[in-house]
């Protein structure tokens, strides 16, 4: 499965589009991850926790995406990009979206 932010596949011919397909998931802030976050303001530096967090969720949202596509035959998702919204207090979606298409020679 090719992933790719760009409209079309270098070299390649798309012969069918198939749709939009989206992949999301919803996260939660940890409370020690909180606590950690708000000494880390306090001095500066990478919120390293918030950033696995994010890296998880972008991991998730893309499988899940993907996993839309192979559903439809798709040879690859062109067009990806990224959202984020606050859902809830201490909650955020990460959500994964992108044009389904097939591929001349799969």
């Amino acid at each position: 499965m090719i992933i790719t932010n760009v409209e079309e596949v270098p070299g390649r011919s798309i012969t069918e589009h198939l749709g939009i397909v989206t992949g999301s998931t919803v996260r939660a802030k940890h409370i020690g991850r909180d606590i950690m976050a708000g000494l880390k303001n306090l001095v500066g530096g990478e919120l390293v926790g918030y950033t696995e967090l994010l890296q998880e969720a972008r991991v998730e949202a893309l499988e899940r995406m993907k996993a839309e596509a192979l559903s439809l035959g798709a040879h690859a998702v062109i067009n990806v990009r990224f959202s984020t919204s606050s859902v809830a207090q201490g909650a955020a979606e990460l959500f994964a979206y992108g044009t389904a298409v097939k591929l001349a020679d799969g």
